[in-house]
């Protein structure tokens, strides 16, 4: 593994464990070069993904660019970040086994929206927010509007 720090083409593994949610093996590194350490994960990887943009354009799933927007949308809420990871951990699950090598950016969106419902509604609506490319109160009052008659009607069991 490259150091991430100097770029020399070699480090050591110090240390080796399971995440918390036993997904990927977590990896402490020193750089003999440097000296520096680094922590990397190893995670399955089921088959390489490839996302459609609206626009057409394909480019190569990429992990991290899914779990900085749900943490963006979970910023400042009282959840714990393995709690994200495992989330991310679980929509990277669901994408691998819709069995399709290419997926839609729609489908990805709609995914973490599902999930993020469940897990934090305030990050739910910020992700919507982006999401849905709100651009007006009007419409982030409509989306919630929407959400509260929801909730009501779940909640009077009808």
């Amino acid at each position: 593994m490259r150091c991430p720090f100097c770029h020399h083409e070699d480090s050591q593994v110090k240390d080796s464990r399971p995440t918390e949610d036993v997904s990927a093996i977590r990896r402490r590194r020193q750089c003999p070069s440097c000296g520096a350490r680094f922590t990397t994960f190893e995670r399955v990887q089921l088959r390489e993904l490839v996302v459609v943009k609206k626009s057409g354009k394909k480019e190569p799933f990429d992990r991290e660019k899914l779990a900085h927007s749900v943490m963006i949308a979970c910023r400042k809420r009282d959840i714990d970040s393995d709690r994200i990871e495992r989330f991310v951990s679980a929509v990277q699950r669901q994408l691998e086994a819709m069995g399709e090598s290419e997926i839609e950016a729609g489908q990805i969106g709609a995914l973490v929206m599902q999930g993020l419902e469940r897990l934090d509604p305030v990050a739910y609506v910020r992700f919507a927010s982006v999401y849905k490319d709100f651009r007006e109160a009007r419409d982030f009052e409509t989306f919630v509007g929407g959400l509260s008659k929801a909730v009501l009607k779940s909640e009077s069991g009808a």
